[in-house]
């Protein structure tokens, strides 16, 4: 039966008992439209997180594809996301982002739109936006992510996805970045392992430079759903994720509740 078909059945029905009838238009669920998801951590990327990731896939030897863009397709990345999958009950890809087209024949957006999973490594993330913003790659990301493809990353794989946050992408201090703004909120990574984090944080909340946000520990996680926090994880019980806001002109840092996961 078609869609209208149905609607209206269902809305003739209705009726007839007495029933309110069903708003055709923007009210009508459409039980097609995949669920976003996007998990992040503060840093510390393991096994268990990795697992969990293949988890909110909901399929057996996922498809999970690794984005080193951050530093620069960099050997020793690569070689590390192979060397921590292996044993794992998924499928490694890894995108490279310093390619030609001598060499790669598929699009960035035909290669995500194949994959369960996006995990973006650590690095910098100012080059990163830059250069996924100019090869068109940030569209294609959220395509994917539209498409029900599980976003994930951590520190420069987890702050991407906010509307801003703390980085050491430039010389010689942490400093803020924009980011793409998915989550309209701002981030902290490696909250309780770099020491300037969580001062720098608090400051530019304080300042009212950055809205209020997420701050992770390394191997501490949250995990979105359509945008919307739907659970805490970590991989350590001493590792926690905070939201972070400014409250009567002071910092309010509220610790969220974490599964711990094995």
């Amino acid at each position: 039966m078609k869609r209208r078909t149905f609607i209206q059945s269902v809305s003739t029905t209705a009726a007839s008992l007495g029933l309110p009838s069903i708003a055709l238009g923007e009210d009508v669920v459409d039980s097609t439209i995949a669920t976003r998801k996007l998990f992040i951590w503060g840093g510390g990327t393991d096994k268990p997180i990795l697992n969990y990731l293949v988890k909110l896939t909901g399929k057996v030897n996922p498809k999970v594809c690794f984005v080193p863009t951050a530093t620069g397709d960099s050997l020793v990345s690569i070689t590390n996301w192979y060397t921590l999958v292996e044993g794992l009950a998924l499928q490694p890809y890894v995108m490279r982002v310093f390619i030609n087209s001598y060499t790669t024949k598929e699009s960035f957006e035909e290669t995500l739109l194949k994959m369960d999973a996006v995990i973006v490594g650590g690095g910098n993330t100012l080059n990163m936006i830059a250069i996924w913003k100019s090869q068109g790659i940030d569209l294609a990301l959220r395509k994917a992510y539209e498409a029900g493809v599980v976003m994930a990353g951590a520190s420069a794989g987890s702050l991407c996805w906010f509307e801003s946050g703390t980085t050491d992408s430039r010389p010689k201090e942490l400093s803020k970045v924009d980011c793409l703004g998915w989550i309209k909120h701002s981030h902290c990574p490696h909250y309780n392992v770099e020491e300037f984090r969580r001062p720098l944080y608090h400051q530019l909340i304080l300042s009212q430079e950055l809205s209020s946000g997420y701050a992770c520990d390394n191997q501490s996680g949250i995990y979105f759903e359509n945008e919307t926090l739907v659970r805490c994880v970590t991989s350590n019980p001493k590792s926690r994720s905070f939201f972070v806001e400014l409250k009567d002109g002071a910092i309010a840092e509220r610790e969220l509740k974490a599964e711990l996961i094995p």
